[in-house]
């Protein structure tokens, strides 16, 4: 074509090189900015906390930076990490490792929503897991059809960028304010360094899991390491770890809550006492506020401690002082906080300490419902074939061909294993929950604080297993023998019985008994315009 020059559009040199860092690393600078907003925000909310309650107190004990200070440290411990007391009476240094639980969910809950915020990049674009995204059903990018990219926008997010920009910012901020701790009287000890990056990549890495849908892969990949015969007795093919970690998670959600049910209990049990150690603790409303958000921040923890003492092992007041349903020994020489207070009275346990147990026997109650629950989930629907006649909706048989086991029943020998498998999980979170509740509050008698991780774990894996696998097979066992004595009962005859209702169109509606069913059938013109329906009781 004549008159017609062909051009090329040049782009200019910076507009290229924000396009190839976007191209080489998407995701790593939104995470990095995303995990310095998270630890800023952590940061900040401890800072105003410290500082609201050092200028309301009449008599502080040190000037604005040792507040900071105390800031700075109190956000390091919010991570699970150990301090050291450098200032102590006696000269040497006292570690302080109690760390209060109400207290971690912030940080976790900050690096989670930034973990899982830096996947979006705008635009509407990010990664999507399942059969639309792509080609191969793999990852693919929103925004655009059949997992293409748009015409316009950034490029799909990169998990693993995201993930390592969160962490790498978060620890950029997270550096140089243990440095800055190290200055106070609470310093943080060595195994910050150590247990800070991993809360950091763990909450973050828990974050990018569920922006991207939860996939199961990464966990099948880990699983790999395990036998071939392992992994299909605790895996394949039913998805038996899923189920086996929602009623672990149950269930140790019974543990704690029946613990702290306990705590109230207790705290009303010993109201007096709770009051006078609360208003002996401290002078003035600042003083009186700042124990009261104490008393909250250890909340969780006491409940921990009180889930320990109804399994039975109970936790230590001090070295050698153990508190348990049995026999309770307090330490002497405990300064009077409120919650110490609902610390049984020294001496032997009575029945009604024994009624505790009754705790872990609802535990391991819910683990086996769950687990039941989970093996017969599929065997609800009415088996293939089995539908009435002529358009109408009946319930088929749904026993096997052996006449014993519902379509789509577990095993009883897949559900045994599947509610020792969520004993084992919720052993496993139960002793994590107890190391982070306790620790040492000082040296000598006060190195121990708390229960003891290995004997609560090992406690909940005698309660929950002994319990929740006879009920796991007596609840999978009470649904399928339902559901097949009503698949194989007889069509009962066309004849009147009572029970009728009238209908608007001059049919009627007659009930027939069935075990644990109302079956009614409605009556009137041909044969071929029954309707069975079914409604349970």
């Amino acid at each position: 074509m004549t008159g017609v020059i062909q051009t090329t559009a040049h782009r200019a040199p910076l507009s290229l090189l924000r396009t190839r860092w976007r191209d080489r690393s998407p995701g790593l600078a939104a995470g990095f900015l995303g995990g310095v907003v998270a630890a800023g925000l952590g940061l900040a909310a401890c800072a105003v906390l410290v500082m609201v309650l050092w200028v309301s107190a009449p008599y502080p004990d040190s000037g604005p930076g040792g507040a900071l200070h105390v800031a700075a440290a109190l956000w390091v411990l919010s991570h699970g990490a150990e301090l050291v007391r450098a200032d102590t009476l006696s000269g040497g240094s006292a570690p302080v490792g109690v760390t209060p639980l109400l207290l971690l969910l912030l940080p976790v809950w900050l690096l989670h929503r930034a973990a899982r915020d830096a996947t979006e990049s705008g635009d509407d674009v990010g990664l999507v897991v399942g059969a639309g995204a792509g080609a191969k059903g793999g990852f693919g990018a929103r925004g655009g059809e059949g997992g293409a990219l748009p015409d316009t926008g950034p490029p799909p997010v990169s998990a693993r960028n995201a993930w390592a920009g969160v962490v790498l910012g978060y620890l950029a901020v997270a550096a140089p304010v243990g440095l800055y701790a190290a200055g106070g009287a609470l310093r943080p000890s060595w195994w910050a360094v150590v247990w800070l990056p991993l809360v950091t990549m763990g909450a973050a890495g828990a974050g990018m899991w569920t922006a991207f849908g939860r996939p199961g892969g990464p966990v099948g990949r880990a699983l790999r390491v395990l036998p071939r015969s392992l992994r299909e007795l605790v895996v394949e093919p039913d998805a038996r770890l899923g189920a086996a970690t929602r009623a672990a998670g149950a269930g140790a959600a019974v543990l704690v809550g029946g613990g702290a049910l306990l705590l109230a209990m207790s705290l009303v049990w010993h109201g007096v006492a709770a009051r006078d150690a609360f208003l002996q603790l401290t002078e003035g409303w600042a003083g009186h506020f700042a124990v009261l958000l104490l008393c909250l921040a250890l909340v969780p923890n006491a409940a921990v401690w009180a889930a320990a003492y109804a399994l039975g092992p109970g936790f230590v007041l001090g070295t050698g002082h153990v508190v348990d349903p049995l026999a309770s020994a307090p330490a002497p020489l405990l300064p009077p906080f409120p919650l110490l207070a609902a610390v049984p009275d020294a001496g032997p346990g009575t029945p009604l300490h024994w009624m505790a147990g009754a705790v872990p026997l609802a535990a391991g109650a819910v683990v086996g419902w769950f687990t039941a629950r989970a093996a017969t989930a599929d065997a609800a629907a009415p088996a293939a074939g089995a539908v009435g006649t002529a358009g109408t909706a009946g319930v088929g048989s749904e026993t096997g061909p052996a006449g014993g086991e519902a379509v789509g029943a577990w095993s009883w020998w897949r559900t045994v294993v599947a509610a020792v498998l969520a004993a084992v999980l919720c052993a496993c979170l139960v002793a994590l929950l107890a190391a982070l509740a306790g620790g040492p509050l000082g040296g000598a008698s006060l190195a121990r604080f708390g229960p003891v991780w290995w004997q609560a774990g090992g406690a909940t894996l005698a309660w929950v297993g002994v319990v929740a696998v006879p009920v796991a097979v007596g609840a999978r066992v009470w649904p399928v023998r339902e559901r097949s004595v009503a698949a194989e009962a007889p069509e009962p005859e066309p004849a009147t019985r009572g029970g009728e209702a009238a209908d608007g169109g001059g049919r009627r509606w007659e009930r027939m008994p069935l075990p644990s069913m109302r079956r009614w059938r409605r009556r009137g013109g041909t044969g071929s315009e029954r309707v069975w329906r079914w409604r349970w009781w």
